[in-house]
């Protein structure tokens, strides 16, 4: 079930989502834990104190080896046990590859906003991916 607080919360990873400097697709993600404290947030990026050269943004190929996934950030950047808490993300569901990591940090809800369908088109195996990751491990996922 949807709450005010997963609008607000998603509602703070878009504003996160825009510091990303990726051109094309920016991405926020909020972590909280059951007294709906923030503990972690992370958005799209190249890992700290590289630079952010536009010629390596726009090169899509050299660009997804070295981004580190808004999830990715948000949980490499909370400083305590995630076991329990919330992530949210945007602008769609998590991939696979942060499904795997959302799991092993113990995180047992993900809300994010539903697939489009050029993101489906794009990334659809990984939701899907994800998905069975979610429901084999009993994390819930509710999709705004």
């Amino acid at each position: 079930m949807i709450t005010d607080w997963d609008k607000r919360f998603i509602e703070q990873a878009k504003l996160i989502a825009s510091w990303s400097k990726d051109p094309s697709t920016k991405c926020g993600c909020v972590i909280v834990d059951k007294y709906h404290r923030v503990i972690g947030q992370g958005y799209n990026g190249f890992p700290s104190g590289f630079p952010d050269d536009f010629d390596l943004w726009n090169n899509r190929e050299t660009k997804l080896d070295l981004v580190i996934h808004a999830e990715e950030n948000a949980i490499l950047f909370s400083k305590r046990d995630l076991v329990g808490c919330t992530i949210y993300t945007v602008p769609m569901p998590p991939c696979s590859r942060c499904a795997s990591k959302i799991a092993q940090a113990g995180i047992k809800r993900v809300v994010a906003p539903r697939a489009s369908k050029e993101q489906w088109d794009r990334w659809g195996d990984g939701f899907l991916l994800a998905n069975k990751i979610y429901k084999e491990l009993n994390i819930e996922l509710e999709l705004i």
